[in-house]
């Protein structure tokens, strides 16, 4: 599987400095099972023109194999009510592939979970999790979403995310990926609380898909092993049926970190 969040800026692939179209030809280059994104997909506003002008010409060349989730910026394109109107009119039956903007779906023997940051406070989805991770008969469980819980980049942890990090700790989940800060972070296991735990959640940070970089905030979270700032790219996750290990991909195919293999739980 390969994703990224942050992605499309507004530019043409004839501007130099136009990212999200490296960054997707890397993607593609790598050929994986399936795409994801961690939102914030289209830049600024995340209008239905912008989606069709930049990000069409880049990601959305694999559309057909992406499982997208929204960020802040697909919540701008109807500022009044807060409504992704225009990622759910883009992406169409695959922004919304159970009926809502949060859906799971399996691949071997994992099962991967999108969610919607933005309405992490609707005990709706909540509930929706909670049953979700009760019926799941996978033994890897990975999930995805845009605001991470722990980050060392600009914004910095976002509370938000803990409710969701607390049930999928209980469920014994694997894995979360996340973006919203543009820059690649990797975690080593821990809890929700953010402590180092053996059997915690491995999270990645992706915001790297060619909107521009941030650098470093105020503090560097505990239990991030590995942080990069100046490039774009791509996260690659290779995965067995009780295995999993992920790499960051730059734009120019060099690789510039490759976690441990980790087994699921």
């Amino acid at each position: 599987m390969v994703g990224a969040g942050d992605i499309a800026d507004q530019c043409t692939a004839s501007q130099s400095t136009c990212q999200h179209f490296k960054t997707a030809a890397r993607a593609e280059a790598i050929n994986p099972a399936f795409f994801i994104t961690m939102g914030d997909n289209q830049y600024d506003d995340a209008h239905i023109e912008d989606f069709r002008n930049y990000y069409d010409k880049s990601w959305g060349r694999f559309k057909d194999r992406t499982n997208p989730v929204p960020g802040n910026h697909e919540a701008y394109d109807d500022w009044e009510n807060q409504d992704e109107r225009a990622y759910r009119e883009y992406f169409g039956s695959r922004a919304t592939p159970q009926g809502k903007m949060w859906y799971s779906y399996n691949h071997g023997n994992w099962h991967f979970i999108a969610l919607n940051s933005n309405r992490f406070d609707e005990q709706e989805q909540l509930d929706w999790l909670r049953n979700d991770l009760a019926a799941n008969t996978k033994q890897c469980v990975a999930a995805y979403f845009h605001h991470p819980l722990f980050s060392s980049g600009d914004h910095g942890n976002d509370p938000v995310s803990r409710p969701v990090w607390q049930l999928l700790h209980q469920a014994r989940a694997e894995l979360v990926l996340s973006g919203h800060d543009h820059h690649y972070e990797r975690f080593a296991p821990q809890d929700p609380n953010g402590a180092a735990d053996p059997n915690g959640i491995v999270e990645i940070l992706g915001g790297t898909g060619g909107k521009t970089l941030y650098g470093q905030g105020e503090t560097v979270q505990a239990n991030s092993l590995k942080r990069i700032y100046d490039k774009f790219g791509v996260v690659k996750l290779d995965f067995t049926d009780t295995t999993f290990k992920a790499s960051f991909v730059a734009a120019d195919g060099t690789v510039h970190d490759t976690s441990p293999t980790y087994t699921c739980r």
